[in-house]
Protein backbone atom coordinates (compact mmCIF):
# COMPACT_ATOMS: atom_id res chain seq x y z
CA UNK A 1 0.00 0.00 0.00
CA UNK A 2 1.14 3.52 -0.64
CA UNK A 3 2.94 5.28 2.19
CA UNK A 4 1.82 8.90 2.31
CA UNK A 5 4.28 11.55 3.48
CA UNK A 6 3.40 13.13 6.80
CA UNK A 7 3.50 16.82 7.55
CA UNK A 8 5.95 17.88 10.30
CA UNK A 9 4.21 18.51 13.60
CA UNK A 10 4.50 21.93 15.19
CA UNK A 11 6.71 22.42 18.23
CA UNK A 12 4.75 22.17 21.50
CA UNK A 13 4.31 25.35 23.51
CA UNK A 14 6.51 25.65 26.58
CA UNK A 15 3.41 25.94 28.76
CA UNK A 16 2.46 22.37 27.75
CA UNK A 17 5.82 20.90 28.79
CA UNK A 18 6.95 19.26 32.03
CA UNK A 19 10.70 19.82 32.06
CA UNK A 20 13.26 17.77 33.98
CA UNK A 21 13.44 14.33 35.57
CA UNK A 22 12.03 15.18 39.01
CA UNK A 23 9.15 17.22 37.62
CA UNK A 24 8.20 14.45 35.19
CA UNK A 25 8.34 11.88 38.00
CA UNK A 26 6.12 14.08 40.19
CA UNK A 27 3.64 14.63 37.36
CA UNK A 28 3.33 10.88 36.85
CA UNK A 29 2.90 10.18 40.57
CA UNK A 30 0.23 12.88 40.90
CA UNK A 31 -1.77 11.48 37.97
CA UNK A 32 -1.28 14.34 35.52
CA UNK A 33 -2.28 13.03 32.11
CA UNK A 34 0.70 13.13 29.76
CA UNK A 35 0.65 12.74 25.99
CA UNK A 36 4.17 11.29 25.87
CA UNK A 37 7.60 11.48 27.43
CA UNK A 38 10.79 12.25 25.52
CA UNK A 39 14.02 10.75 26.87
CA UNK A 40 17.44 11.38 25.39
CA UNK A 41 18.75 8.08 24.05
CA UNK A 42 21.95 8.06 26.09
CA UNK A 43 20.63 8.78 29.60
CA UNK A 44 20.32 6.07 32.24
CA UNK A 45 20.09 5.71 36.01
CA UNK A 46 17.60 5.15 38.86
CA UNK A 47 15.55 8.28 38.09
CA UNK A 48 15.10 7.24 34.47
CA UNK A 49 14.17 3.70 35.47
CA UNK A 50 11.50 5.03 37.83
CA UNK A 51 10.09 7.22 35.04
CA UNK A 52 9.95 4.18 32.77
CA UNK A 53 8.06 2.13 35.37
CA UNK A 54 5.58 4.92 36.13
CA UNK A 55 5.05 5.57 32.42
CA UNK A 56 4.28 1.91 31.85
CA UNK A 57 1.85 1.90 34.79
CA UNK A 58 -0.05 4.91 33.47
CA UNK A 59 0.24 3.92 29.78
CA UNK A 60 2.24 6.97 28.77
CA UNK A 61 4.39 6.36 25.67
CA UNK A 62 8.12 7.08 25.84
CA UNK A 63 10.07 8.29 22.81
CA UNK A 64 13.85 7.86 22.83
CA UNK A 65 15.29 10.83 20.96
CA UNK A 66 18.59 12.59 20.29
CA UNK A 67 19.32 15.56 22.50
CA UNK A 68 18.76 17.87 19.53
CA UNK A 69 15.06 16.99 19.67
CA UNK A 70 14.71 18.42 23.19
CA UNK A 71 16.94 21.38 22.41
CA UNK A 72 14.55 22.06 19.54
CA UNK A 73 11.82 22.74 22.11
CA UNK A 74 13.78 25.92 22.91
CA UNK A 75 14.63 24.76 26.44
CA UNK A 76 18.01 24.11 28.05
CA UNK A 77 17.26 22.76 31.54
CA UNK A 78 15.60 19.52 30.45
CA UNK A 79 18.14 17.04 31.97
CA UNK A 80 17.42 14.76 29.02
CA UNK A 81 13.76 14.35 29.99
CA UNK A 82 10.67 16.25 28.87
CA UNK A 83 6.98 15.34 28.98
CA UNK A 84 4.12 16.85 27.02
CA UNK A 85 0.87 17.42 28.93
CA UNK A 86 -2.06 15.69 27.27
CA UNK A 87 -4.36 18.04 25.41
CA UNK A 88 -7.30 15.69 25.91
CA UNK A 89 -8.35 13.54 28.85
CA UNK A 90 -8.04 9.83 28.13
CA UNK A 91 -10.76 7.56 29.51
CA UNK A 92 -10.91 3.95 30.63
CA UNK A 93 -12.33 1.57 28.01
CA UNK A 94 -14.44 -0.49 30.40
CA UNK A 95 -15.85 2.66 32.00
CA UNK A 96 -16.94 3.96 28.59
CA UNK A 97 -18.58 0.66 27.65
CA UNK A 98 -20.45 0.59 30.97
CA UNK A 99 -21.58 4.21 30.58
CA UNK A 100 -22.92 3.55 27.09
CA UNK A 101 -24.82 0.41 28.07
CA UNK A 102 -26.15 2.02 31.26
CA UNK A 103 -27.75 4.69 29.05
CA UNK A 104 -29.44 1.96 27.03
CA UNK A 105 -27.38 2.67 23.92
CA UNK A 106 -25.68 0.14 21.64
CA UNK A 107 -21.89 0.56 21.71
CA UNK A 108 -20.10 1.62 18.53
CA UNK A 109 -16.34 2.01 18.87
CA UNK A 110 -13.45 2.69 16.53
CA UNK A 111 -9.96 1.20 16.89
CA UNK A 112 -6.98 2.88 15.21
CA UNK A 113 -3.98 0.63 14.63
CA UNK A 114 -0.81 2.39 13.51
CA UNK A 115 -2.48 5.56 12.23
CA UNK A 116 0.24 8.17 12.74
CA UNK A 117 -0.76 11.14 10.57
CA UNK A 118 -2.46 13.64 12.87
CA UNK A 119 -4.45 15.08 9.96
CA UNK A 120 -5.99 11.67 9.40
CA UNK A 121 -6.63 11.18 13.11
CA UNK A 122 -8.33 14.56 13.36
CA UNK A 123 -10.48 13.91 10.29
CA UNK A 124 -11.42 10.45 11.58
CA UNK A 125 -12.43 11.86 14.97
CA UNK A 126 -14.62 14.47 13.30
CA UNK A 127 -16.43 11.85 11.22
CA UNK A 128 -16.66 9.45 14.16
CA UNK A 129 -18.37 12.04 16.33
CA UNK A 130 -20.81 12.97 13.56
CA UNK A 131 -21.69 9.29 12.96
CA UNK A 132 -22.40 8.41 16.58
CA UNK A 133 -19.21 6.61 17.59
CA UNK A 134 -18.97 6.41 21.37
CA UNK A 135 -15.18 6.17 21.67
CA UNK A 136 -11.96 5.92 19.73
CA UNK A 137 -9.44 3.37 20.99
CA UNK A 138 -5.74 4.01 20.34
CA UNK A 139 -2.56 2.25 21.48
CA UNK A 140 -0.09 4.02 23.72
CA UNK A 141 2.64 3.55 21.09
CA UNK A 142 2.71 3.87 17.32
CA UNK A 143 0.00 6.50 16.97
CA UNK A 144 0.15 10.20 16.15
CA UNK A 145 0.15 12.60 19.08
CA UNK A 146 -3.28 14.02 19.89
CA UNK A 147 -1.91 17.53 20.18
CA UNK A 148 -3.24 20.96 19.30
CA UNK A 149 -2.78 20.26 15.59
CA UNK A 150 -4.91 17.13 15.84
CA UNK A 151 -7.59 19.00 17.81
CA UNK A 152 -7.68 21.70 15.16
CA UNK A 153 -7.91 19.20 12.31
CA UNK A 154 -10.80 17.49 14.09
CA UNK A 155 -12.63 20.84 14.34
CA UNK A 156 -12.86 20.23 18.08
CA UNK A 157 -14.35 16.74 17.81
CA UNK A 158 -11.49 15.29 19.87
CA UNK A 159 -12.75 17.41 22.76
CA UNK A 160 -16.22 15.88 22.42
CA UNK A 161 -15.64 12.18 21.72
CA UNK A 162 -14.16 9.78 24.29
CA UNK A 163 -10.64 8.55 23.57
CA UNK A 164 -9.31 5.43 25.28
CA UNK A 165 -5.55 4.90 25.26
CA UNK A 166 -4.53 1.29 25.95
CA UNK A 167 -1.19 -0.47 26.26
CA UNK A 168 -2.37 -3.35 24.07
CA UNK A 169 -4.98 -3.38 21.31
CA UNK A 170 -5.08 -7.17 21.66
CA UNK A 171 -6.16 -6.83 25.29
CA UNK A 172 -8.63 -4.12 24.28
CA UNK A 173 -10.26 -6.56 21.85
CA UNK A 174 -10.47 -9.11 24.68
CA UNK A 175 -12.30 -6.49 26.76
CA UNK A 176 -14.67 -5.81 23.87
CA UNK A 177 -15.41 -9.51 23.43
CA UNK A 178 -16.05 -9.95 27.16
CA UNK A 179 -18.66 -7.19 26.86
CA UNK A 180 -20.38 -8.85 23.90
CA UNK A 181 -19.02 -6.41 21.32
CA UNK A 182 -18.29 -7.83 17.87
CA UNK A 183 -15.07 -6.68 16.25
CA UNK A 184 -14.87 -5.87 12.54
CA UNK A 185 -11.63 -5.29 10.63
CA UNK A 186 -11.32 -3.33 7.40
CA UNK A 187 -9.10 -5.25 4.98
CA UNK A 188 -9.05 -4.65 1.21
CA UNK A 189 -8.58 -8.36 0.31
CA UNK A 190 -11.39 -9.65 2.56
CA UNK A 191 -14.18 -11.58 0.84
CA UNK A 192 -17.05 -9.98 2.77
CA UNK A 193 -18.34 -6.63 1.54
CA UNK A 194 -19.04 -3.86 4.02
CA UNK A 195 -22.66 -3.96 2.86
CA UNK A 196 -22.96 -7.53 4.19
CA UNK A 197 -21.87 -6.49 7.70
CA UNK A 198 -24.40 -6.00 10.47
CA UNK A 199 -23.38 -2.98 12.55
CA UNK A 200 -26.71 -2.70 14.41
CA UNK A 201 -25.49 -4.84 17.31
CA UNK A 202 -22.64 -3.78 19.62
CA UNK A 203 -19.67 -3.27 17.30
CA UNK A 204 -16.07 -2.08 17.14
CA UNK A 205 -14.31 -1.37 13.86
CA UNK A 206 -10.54 -1.61 13.37
CA UNK A 207 -8.78 0.65 10.87
CA UNK A 208 -5.11 0.16 10.04
CA UNK A 209 -2.46 2.39 8.55
CA UNK A 210 -2.32 2.94 4.81
CA UNK A 211 1.15 1.45 4.46
CA UNK A 212 1.09 -1.55 6.82
CA UNK A 213 -2.62 -2.19 7.36
CA UNK A 214 -3.83 -3.91 10.51
CA UNK A 215 -1.33 -5.86 12.63
CA UNK A 216 -1.74 -9.55 11.60
CA UNK A 217 -2.31 -10.86 15.13
CA UNK A 218 -4.98 -8.21 15.68
CA UNK A 219 -6.59 -9.05 12.36
CA UNK A 220 -6.69 -12.70 13.37
CA UNK A 221 -8.81 -12.11 16.47
CA UNK A 222 -11.35 -9.90 14.70
CA UNK A 223 -14.75 -11.53 14.26
CA UNK A 224 -15.34 -10.32 10.71
CA UNK A 225 -13.07 -8.93 8.00
CA UNK A 226 -14.64 -6.80 5.28
CA UNK A 227 -13.67 -4.72 2.26
CA UNK A 228 -15.04 -1.53 0.72
CA UNK A 229 -15.98 -2.22 -2.92
CA UNK A 230 -14.26 0.03 -5.46
CA UNK A 231 -15.08 0.51 -9.14
CA UNK A 232 -11.45 1.22 -10.04
CA UNK A 233 -8.48 -0.86 -8.98
CA UNK A 234 -6.21 1.02 -6.60
CA UNK A 235 -3.84 0.15 -3.78
CA UNK A 236 -5.88 1.64 -0.96
CA UNK A 237 -8.17 4.39 0.21
CA UNK A 238 -7.01 7.18 2.46
CA UNK A 239 -7.74 5.92 5.98
CA UNK A 240 -9.85 8.93 6.95
CA UNK A 241 -11.91 8.60 3.76
CA UNK A 242 -12.38 4.87 4.44
CA UNK A 243 -13.48 5.72 7.98
CA UNK A 244 -16.14 8.05 6.61
CA UNK A 245 -17.52 5.38 4.27
CA UNK A 246 -17.58 2.70 6.96
CA UNK A 247 -19.06 4.85 9.69
CA UNK A 248 -21.72 6.26 7.41
CA UNK A 249 -22.81 2.69 6.60
CA UNK A 250 -22.94 1.93 10.34
CA UNK A 251 -25.00 5.08 11.00
CA UNK A 252 -27.35 4.24 8.13
CA UNK A 253 -28.02 0.80 9.62
CA UNK A 254 -28.47 2.11 13.14
CA UNK A 255 -30.57 5.12 12.25
CA UNK A 256 -32.58 4.13 9.15
CA UNK A 257 -34.91 7.09 9.60
CA UNK A 258 -32.03 9.52 9.09
CA UNK A 259 -32.20 9.13 5.29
Amino acid sequence: MKNFRQQPQSRPKKSTLVIGRQKVTTALREGLQLERIYLVQTIHGPEIEEIRKLAEKFQVPINKVPVEKLNGFNITDHEGCVAVIARIQYQDLQDIISQVTDKGETPLLLILDGVTDIRNIGAIARTAYCCGVHAIIIPDKGVGALNEDAIQTSAGALDKIAVCRVNSLMKAVDTLHLNGIKVFASEMTAETSIFACDFKDPAAIILGSEDKGIYPALMKIADTRFHIPMAGKFESLNVSVAAGMILYEAMKQRQPGIL
